[in-house]
Protein backbone atom coordinates (compact mmCIF):
# COMPACT_ATOMS: atom_id res chain seq x y z
CA UNK A 1 0.00 0.00 0.00
CA UNK A 2 1.55 3.52 -1.06
CA UNK A 3 2.71 5.80 1.76
CA UNK A 4 -0.73 7.55 3.32
CA UNK A 5 -3.15 5.16 1.82
CA UNK A 6 -5.29 3.68 5.02
CA UNK A 7 -7.50 0.65 3.85
CA UNK A 8 -7.92 -3.07 5.39
CA UNK A 9 -5.33 -4.82 3.42
CA UNK A 10 -5.64 -7.11 0.68
CA UNK A 11 -3.96 -10.45 -0.16
CA UNK A 12 -2.27 -8.75 -3.06
CA UNK A 13 -0.74 -6.90 -0.72
CA UNK A 14 0.64 -9.44 1.24
CA UNK A 15 1.69 -11.25 -2.13
CA UNK A 16 4.09 -8.18 -1.95
CA UNK A 17 5.74 -8.96 0.58
CA UNK A 18 6.28 -12.72 -0.56
CA UNK A 19 7.71 -11.88 -3.67
CA UNK A 20 9.86 -9.62 -2.36
CA UNK A 21 11.24 -12.02 -0.05
CA UNK A 22 11.39 -15.38 -2.30
CA UNK A 23 12.55 -13.59 -5.27
CA UNK A 24 16.73 -12.94 -5.40
CA UNK A 25 16.47 -11.62 -8.90
CA UNK A 26 18.29 -8.04 -8.77
CA UNK A 27 18.64 -8.60 -5.29
CA UNK A 28 22.56 -7.96 -3.92
CA UNK A 29 24.01 -10.65 -1.81
CA UNK A 30 26.03 -8.40 1.13
CA UNK A 31 26.09 -11.15 4.16
CA UNK A 32 25.87 -14.86 4.13
CA UNK A 33 26.01 -17.28 6.80
CA UNK A 34 24.92 -20.76 7.55
CA UNK A 35 21.73 -19.02 9.25
CA UNK A 36 21.80 -15.30 8.29
CA UNK A 37 21.93 -14.02 4.91
CA UNK A 38 21.37 -9.87 4.13
CA UNK A 39 20.42 -8.72 0.34
CA UNK A 40 20.42 -4.95 -0.60
CA UNK A 41 18.01 -3.98 -3.80
CA UNK A 42 18.16 -0.24 -4.97
CA UNK A 43 14.83 0.94 -6.24
CA UNK A 44 14.44 3.37 -9.25
CA UNK A 45 13.89 6.96 -8.20
CA UNK A 46 14.51 6.03 -4.79
CA UNK A 47 18.28 6.66 -3.34
CA UNK A 48 17.28 4.28 -0.23
CA UNK A 49 17.82 0.54 -0.78
CA UNK A 50 15.37 -2.37 0.22
CA UNK A 51 16.94 -4.49 3.01
CA UNK A 52 15.70 -8.28 2.96
CA UNK A 53 16.88 -10.91 5.45
CA UNK A 54 17.22 -14.61 6.00
CA UNK A 55 17.67 -16.06 8.82
CA UNK A 56 16.90 -19.48 11.20
CA UNK A 57 15.90 -20.10 14.97
CA UNK A 58 16.08 -23.63 15.03
CA UNK A 59 15.17 -23.63 18.74
CA UNK A 60 12.13 -21.17 18.41
CA UNK A 61 9.16 -22.28 17.10
CA UNK A 62 6.97 -20.18 14.36
CA UNK A 63 3.45 -19.81 16.61
CA UNK A 64 6.29 -18.46 19.50
CA UNK A 65 8.13 -16.20 16.90
CA UNK A 66 5.32 -14.94 15.09
CA UNK A 67 3.54 -14.46 19.42
CA UNK A 68 6.90 -12.27 20.00
CA UNK A 69 6.37 -10.05 16.89
CA UNK A 70 3.02 -9.05 18.04
CA UNK A 71 3.11 -8.84 22.03
CA UNK A 72 3.50 -5.31 22.74
CA UNK A 73 4.13 -5.36 26.03
CA UNK A 74 7.02 -7.53 25.42
CA UNK A 75 8.53 -5.51 22.63
CA UNK A 76 9.03 -3.06 25.63
CA UNK A 77 11.00 -5.65 27.70
CA UNK A 78 13.32 -6.69 24.07
CA UNK A 79 13.34 -3.85 22.37
CA UNK A 80 16.39 -1.38 23.81
CA UNK A 81 15.51 1.05 20.60
CA UNK A 82 11.96 1.80 21.70
CA UNK A 83 10.84 5.01 23.34
CA UNK A 84 7.67 4.97 23.05
CA UNK A 85 4.91 2.61 21.60
CA UNK A 86 0.64 3.86 21.48
CA UNK A 87 -2.03 1.93 20.01
CA UNK A 88 -3.80 4.43 18.47
CA UNK A 89 -6.61 1.84 17.35
CA UNK A 90 -8.11 -0.40 14.87
CA UNK A 91 -9.86 -1.14 11.78
CA UNK A 92 -11.03 -4.95 12.13
CA UNK A 93 -9.60 -7.89 14.00
CA UNK A 94 -6.23 -7.82 11.46
CA UNK A 95 -5.49 -4.42 11.01
CA UNK A 96 -4.52 -1.23 13.71
CA UNK A 97 -2.68 2.02 13.77
CA UNK A 98 0.04 2.69 16.03
CA UNK A 99 2.34 5.25 16.79
CA UNK A 100 6.26 4.32 17.48
CA UNK A 101 9.32 6.32 18.38
CA UNK A 102 12.88 5.06 18.55
CA UNK A 103 16.02 6.07 20.15
CA UNK A 104 19.12 6.56 17.14
CA UNK A 105 23.02 6.68 17.72
CA UNK A 106 23.75 10.59 18.88
CA UNK A 107 24.28 12.03 17.23
CA UNK A 108 21.55 11.65 15.21
CA UNK A 109 18.04 12.77 16.21
CA UNK A 110 15.43 10.34 16.86
CA UNK A 111 13.26 8.90 14.50
CA UNK A 112 9.27 8.37 14.99
CA UNK A 113 6.64 6.75 12.69
CA UNK A 114 2.71 6.63 12.24
CA UNK A 115 1.99 3.29 10.88
CA UNK A 116 -0.63 0.76 10.26
CA UNK A 117 0.33 -2.71 10.72
CA UNK A 118 -1.52 -5.41 8.80
CA UNK A 119 -1.61 -9.14 9.59
CA UNK A 120 -2.76 -12.66 8.11
CA UNK A 121 -2.07 -15.69 9.72
CA UNK A 122 -2.44 -18.69 6.81
CA UNK A 123 -2.14 -21.37 8.71
CA UNK A 124 0.94 -22.18 7.26
CA UNK A 125 2.72 -19.00 7.15
CA UNK A 126 2.43 -15.90 9.10
CA UNK A 127 2.80 -12.43 7.79
CA UNK A 128 2.99 -9.05 9.25
CA UNK A 129 2.99 -5.57 7.17
CA UNK A 130 2.96 -2.28 7.51
CA UNK A 131 3.41 0.90 6.25
CA UNK A 132 3.63 5.04 7.01
CA UNK A 133 0.02 6.59 7.40
CA UNK A 134 -0.89 9.83 8.99
CA UNK A 135 -3.12 10.95 11.78
CA UNK A 136 -4.70 14.12 12.71
CA UNK A 137 -3.77 13.48 16.52
CA UNK A 138 -0.20 12.70 15.77
CA UNK A 139 2.09 15.32 14.80
CA UNK A 140 5.45 15.87 13.68
CA UNK A 141 7.20 15.83 17.36
CA UNK A 142 9.55 18.77 18.51
CA UNK A 143 13.04 16.91 18.54
CA UNK A 144 11.76 13.70 16.33
CA UNK A 145 12.41 13.37 12.68
CA UNK A 146 9.52 11.50 11.22
CA UNK A 147 10.48 9.37 9.22
CA UNK A 148 8.65 6.69 6.56
CA UNK A 149 8.47 3.06 6.05
CA UNK A 150 7.37 2.04 2.67
CA UNK A 151 7.47 -1.14 3.33
CA UNK A 152 8.63 -3.13 6.16
CA UNK A 153 7.66 -6.93 7.02
CA UNK A 154 7.88 -9.79 8.51
CA UNK A 155 7.39 -13.41 7.44
CA UNK A 156 6.86 -16.34 9.53
CA UNK A 157 7.72 -19.81 8.54
CA UNK A 158 8.92 -23.53 9.19
CA UNK A 159 12.22 -23.98 9.03
CA UNK A 160 13.70 -25.25 5.53
CA UNK A 161 15.98 -28.02 7.84
CA UNK A 162 12.47 -28.74 10.00
CA UNK A 163 13.70 -27.47 13.36
CA UNK A 164 11.83 -24.40 14.39
CA UNK A 165 11.27 -21.34 12.00
CA UNK A 166 12.71 -19.22 9.77
CA UNK A 167 12.08 -15.36 9.53
CA UNK A 168 12.11 -13.66 6.94
CA UNK A 169 12.12 -9.10 6.87
CA UNK A 170 12.32 -7.09 4.34
CA UNK A 171 12.13 -3.51 4.68
CA UNK A 172 12.12 0.13 2.86
CA UNK A 173 12.34 3.00 4.88
CA UNK A 174 13.20 6.66 4.18
CA UNK A 175 14.38 8.29 8.03
CA UNK A 176 14.35 11.54 6.71
CA UNK A 177 16.61 14.49 8.01
CA UNK A 178 19.73 15.54 5.96
CA UNK A 179 21.35 12.91 5.91
CA UNK A 180 23.68 11.55 3.60
CA UNK A 181 22.16 8.52 1.97
CA UNK A 182 25.77 6.22 2.06
CA UNK A 183 25.51 6.82 5.78
CA UNK A 184 21.60 5.52 5.58
CA UNK A 185 22.19 2.81 3.92
CA UNK A 186 25.15 1.71 5.70
CA UNK A 187 23.30 2.19 9.13
CA UNK A 188 20.58 0.17 7.86
CA UNK A 189 22.42 -3.06 6.58
CA UNK A 190 23.79 -3.10 10.27
CA UNK A 191 20.77 -2.39 12.32
CA UNK A 192 18.22 -5.12 10.45
CA UNK A 193 20.98 -7.81 11.71
CA UNK A 194 21.28 -6.71 14.95
CA UNK A 195 17.95 -6.59 15.50
CA UNK A 196 17.58 -9.84 14.27
CA UNK A 197 19.49 -11.53 17.04
CA UNK A 198 17.56 -9.57 19.40
CA UNK A 199 14.23 -10.96 18.52
CA UNK A 200 15.63 -14.19 18.31
CA UNK A 201 17.33 -13.76 22.01
CA UNK A 202 14.33 -12.51 23.05
CA UNK A 203 11.97 -15.74 21.37
CA UNK A 204 14.04 -18.08 23.22
CA UNK A 205 12.91 -15.91 26.76
CA UNK A 206 9.25 -15.40 25.83
CA UNK A 207 7.68 -18.47 26.75
CA UNK A 208 8.43 -18.50 30.27
CA UNK A 209 7.66 -14.51 30.44
CA UNK A 210 4.20 -14.61 28.76
CA UNK A 211 3.33 -17.79 31.33
CA UNK A 212 3.78 -14.92 34.30
CA UNK A 213 2.40 -11.49 32.29
CA UNK A 214 -1.15 -12.16 31.46
CA UNK A 215 -0.48 -15.54 29.48
CA UNK A 216 -4.12 -15.48 28.27
CA UNK A 217 -3.89 -12.03 26.59
CA UNK A 218 -3.13 -12.53 23.04
CA UNK A 219 -6.08 -10.16 21.16
CA UNK A 220 -4.26 -10.96 17.79
CA UNK A 221 -5.18 -14.43 18.11
CA UNK A 222 -8.86 -14.02 19.91
CA UNK A 223 -10.26 -11.00 18.46
CA UNK A 224 -12.46 -10.26 21.29
CA UNK A 225 -9.58 -9.23 23.64
CA UNK A 226 -9.42 -5.91 21.34
CA UNK A 227 -9.68 -2.87 23.53
CA UNK A 228 -8.85 -0.04 21.63
CA UNK A 229 -11.27 2.20 20.02
CA UNK A 230 -12.28 1.78 16.30
CA UNK A 231 -10.06 3.91 13.70
CA UNK A 232 -12.06 6.57 11.42
CA UNK A 233 -10.26 6.33 8.14
CA UNK A 234 -11.50 10.57 7.89
CA UNK A 235 -9.12 10.97 10.95
CA UNK A 236 -5.86 9.58 9.08
CA UNK A 237 -4.79 12.80 7.41
CA UNK A 238 -2.29 14.86 8.03
CA UNK A 239 -2.53 17.28 11.11
CA UNK A 240 -2.97 21.21 10.98
CA UNK A 241 0.85 21.30 12.17
CA UNK A 242 1.94 18.91 9.13
CA UNK A 243 -0.34 21.35 6.77
CA UNK A 244 1.21 24.45 7.97
CA UNK A 245 4.83 23.69 7.95
CA UNK A 246 7.11 23.55 4.90
CA UNK A 247 9.49 21.36 6.35
CA UNK A 248 8.71 19.02 9.75
CA UNK A 249 11.86 17.97 9.65
CA UNK A 250 14.59 18.40 11.91
CA UNK A 251 18.05 19.83 10.39
CA UNK A 252 20.95 17.31 10.74
CA UNK A 253 23.19 19.16 8.02
CA UNK A 254 25.62 20.16 10.14
CA UNK A 255 26.35 16.73 11.24
CA UNK A 256 30.46 16.31 9.31
CA UNK A 257 30.90 12.89 7.17
CA UNK A 258 34.23 11.88 9.28
CA UNK A 259 31.96 11.88 12.50
CA UNK A 260 29.17 9.49 10.87
CA UNK A 261 31.42 7.21 9.37
CA UNK A 262 33.42 6.79 12.60
CA UNK A 263 29.93 6.14 13.83
CA UNK A 264 28.62 3.34 11.58
CA UNK A 265 32.44 1.98 11.88
CA UNK A 266 32.03 1.91 16.00
CA UNK A 267 28.24 0.51 15.42
CA UNK A 268 29.43 -2.40 13.51
CA UNK A 269 32.25 -3.63 15.82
Amino acid sequence: MDVGVVRVAEDKDFEILKKLYDDNNGWKLDYNKPDLSVWTKSVPGISFKIVKIRTRFPDVQPETLYDVLHDPEYRKVWDTHMIESKDIGFFNPNNDLGYYSMSCTSPLKNRDFVLQRSWLDTGVEQLIINHSVYHKDYPPRKHYVRATSYLTGYIVRPSRQGDGSELGYVSHTDPHGKLPVWLVNRVTQIFAPKMVKKLHKASIAYPEWKERNNPNYRPWHFPEQIMSPRIRVEDCIKSMEEKNMKNSYVDESDLKDSLTRDMVIMDSD
